[in-house]
């Protein structure tokens, strides 16, 4: 019985740690972390082809403390609202677990107060949208801490555009014509053979 119980009271402070730990919010996050990109407004990214390259370092204007929990920066590309209107499946919410509007990862590095840069090929598979990027600091435990993001709150200024990848792949094509080719020749070569052998049997 005794056994009982404390299995029980177990698994009792396991539900409420996970409720605790489940349901952080991004308003409840610090924005110590100043995050810009290489693209300009407006401008046009090609999946698949065009780099983008990140810089971020902490906002020093919060207390020389503040950082003392930080441990990893992960970076997302994330939906701007003219991209999410009439989507759920990228729907904001403000639980970070719950929220649609990062989708892709960037990159992920060890958090570090300066100097940071990192550089990145946007993957094919990202669909053409309205972008920016966010990082989200996490501290030892895995659990978002701060974050920084290369637009403003409203999330409406220093967005660009991202042009996913259509149609076939230019290989593809090569390996298309080249298949082409190779049928017709056979074809004529078969034809000359059989025209051959025709004229042997005469």
């Amino acid at each position: 019985m005794a056994a009982n119980r404390l299995f029980v009271v177990l698994v009792m402070l396991s539900c409420l740690a996970a409720s605790c730990y489940g349901s952080i919010t991004f308003s409840s996050l610090q924005r110590s972390l100043i995050l810009t990109a290489s693209p300009t407004t407006g401008q046009v990214v090609k999946a698949g082809e065009d780099n983008i390259t990140l810089s971020w370092w902490f906002n020093t204007t919060f207390p020389a403390n503040a950082d003392s929990t930080y441990k990893t920066v992960k970076f997302k590309l994330c939906y701007a609202p003219i991209s999410q209107k009439d989507r759920g499946w990228r729907k904001t919410e403000d639980e970070i677990k719950r929220d649609k509007t990062c989708q892709h990862k960037v990159v992920t590095r060890p958090y570090s107060r300066s100097n940071n840069n990192a550089t990145w090929t946007v993957q094919r598979e990202v669909p053409s949208a309205t972008y920016f990027i966010r990082g989200y600091v996490y501290d030892a435990a895995g659990h978002e801490v701060a974050y920084g993001q290369t637009t403003d709150s409203a999330k409406t200024t220093n967005l660009f555009v991202v042009k996913a990848v259509t149609g076939r792949h230019v290989s593809l094509d090569i390996a298309s014509v080249c298949f082409s080719a190779f049928s017709i020749v056979s074809l004529f070569g078969f034809f000359y053979l059989e025209k051959r052998k025709g004229k042997e049997a005469k």
